[in-house]
């Protein structure tokens, strides 16, 4: 029985494994599938609780999904996987990663970030926020400041309304959740990374949610963590651009997962 709902396509090694971010679904890699899939073998899928995947309570962790994409692996019997993950998602890959190593060969990093230092509480602030307002007025701005000002709102939109519809009863409590796997994992699993690694990031989030484009050469505390954390990681800034690159430039993002592809196979 498959454990979360995925499109297969493709032949060629590695398997490239694209793992969506928070109230997201596999469809925002489609461009990315239909890059690589003449080459590569793709894996797009949708976590408990997303797209076409029933999701439990006990989706509202971390853990969980990153042992349902390593559960995956296995059931698909990928020996060499590539995992790309975005947002959440990079929590998500690195976690599955733990779960997985003999048969992870690296990981790819789309705008990521981290909610709070190691043994911080603030996604309790979190959780109680949501639980005040509501999961829908809590998401509604969190997504919104995703775009830049100017975006066609064609493309944004639809994201927004997604992450909307999504079941509040597992959202609700999965969102602040990606606070808590920071604090508690991590330093941990990053720490224990070692496979190539590549961050591709377009925005900074600070301490208090309130996320801005980036620009060349900048860094982040996040990408500091990276850095102190996985020695030899590849950071690509993509300037002027929000939270969803692999969509609004997926140009930018395809070229450079050649680039690390290549250097895989190298």
């Amino acid at each position: 029985m498959t454990v979360l709902d995925h499109t297969r396509e493709g032949r060629g090694k590695p398997t490239v494994v694209f793992v969506h971010g928070f109230g997201c679904a596999r469809s925002d890699w489609d461009r990315q599938v239909a890059h690589l899939r003449g080459r590569f073998e793709t894996v797009a899928l949708d976590l408990g609780g997303h797209g076409t995947t029933p999701g439990t309570s006990a989706h509202e962790r971390i853990e969980t999904h990153g042992r349902d994409v390593a559960a995956l692996l296995a059931e698909l019997d990928i020996e060499r996987a590539i995992l790309v993950g975005h947002s959440m998602g990079c929590r998500v890959v690195t976690h599955a990663m733990t779960e997985a190593r003999a048969r992870v060969a690296g990981l790819v990093l789309v705008d990521g970030s981290r909610l709070g230092p190691a043994g911080s509480t603030i996604y309790l602030d979190r959780h109680k926020r949501v639980a005040e307002i509501g999961y829908r007025a809590f998401v509604q701005p969190l997504f919104a400041q995703m775009f830049l000002p100017g975006v066609d709102p064609a493309i944004s939109q639809p994201i927004i309304d997604r992450a909307l519809a999504r079941p509040e009863a597992i959202a609700g409590k999965l969102f602040p959740n990606i606070g808590r796997w920071d604090s508690e994992h991590f330093d941990t699993a990053f720490g224990s990374v070692r496979v190539p690694l590549l961050a591709i990031q377009t925005t900074t989030t600070t301490a208090a949610g309130e996320r801005g484009p980036m620009v060349a050469g900048q860094t982040s505390p996040y990408l500091d963590d990276i850095k102190r954390l996985v020695p030899g990681a590849r950071i690509e800034i993509i300037p002027g651009v929000g939270h969803f690159p692999q969509i609004e430039r997926a140009a930018e993002v395809n070229a450079l997962l050649d680039g690390f592809l290549a250097e895989l196979k190298e």
